[in-house]
């Protein structure tokens, strides 16, 4: 949840990409990844870099930047421009915020501050099909997660009240993908656990303090997952 931000750059004009990248440079959080005075070469990389938000401006030569951003799909957009009459179109593209130039860091850092709140909104809940149906599940109340004993290929998710679901055909691998990396890890073949759920641990083995019970669970931590739990545990 605490990761950098990871930011593409777009500005057709030089001097204005230069300064909006100084800007950027003084935002905590922020991570530049790559910078761009052409929308086409950036689409062009886009698809091989890893980034979570783009600043990019509107009207440039070879393509409007509304058009790069509703490329860009699922990509937070924060909008750097001097005309004022392109903010209802920006706002439809569910862009994050429509700044006007020129740029101070105060507006900027608030923008990306509206960035980092929406994407901790996003992160705090997923969206996973169950043996109920289609459920949205709080992330934080996430205590364990097992192979179903019923069939393998589902899994039961425990809460720190004492619920669980049973998640539907999804591999711990994809489950695991949907959470934040640092907080959930594999401990064996058939059970994932909260990091933040553990009470003690030794090389081969976790106790986990669960609310819900009145003793604690113990569980086996293989060679296999040994290396990213204690790394995680150590964070």
């Amino acid at each position: 949840m605490n990761t950098k931000l990871k930011c593409l750059l777009l500005d057709d004009e030089l001097p204005g990409l230069t300064y909006l990248k100084m800007l950027c440079e003084q935002i905590p959080g922020l991570e530049i990844v790559k910078t761009f005075n052409s929308p086409a070469l950036l689409l062009e990389e886009q698809q091989e870099l890893e980034f979570d938000l783009c600043i990019l401006d509107i009207q440039m030569p070879e393509a409007n930047g509304l058009e790069i951003a509703a490329a860009l799909k699922d990509k937070a957009v924060i909008f750097v421009t001097a005309y004022k009459e392109y903010a209802a179109d920006a706002f439809d593209l569910n862009a994050v915020d429509y700044v006007r130039k020129p740029v101070s860091l105060e507006r900027l850092r608030e923008a990306v501050s509206r960035v980092r709140q929406k994407q901790s909104a996003e992160l705090s809940f997923i969206q996973i099909n169950t043996d109920k149906g289609k459920a949205r599940i709080q992330i934080n109340q996430l205590v364990y997660i097992k192979a179903s004993a019923i069939d393998s290929r589902d899994k039961v998710a425990c809460f720190a009240d004492g619920t669980s679901f049973v998640l539907k055909n999804i591999s711990f691998e994809k489950l695991l993908e949907k959470l934040p990396e640092k907080d959930f890890v594999r401990i064996n073949k058939k059970e994932a656990i909260a990091v933040k759920s553990v009470q003690l641990f030794s090389s081969d083995a976790i106790t986990l303090n669960v609310p819900y019970q009145d003793e604690p669970l113990s569980l086996i931590l293989s060679d296999t997952y040994r290396k990213d739990f204690i790394r995680k545990v150590k964070i």
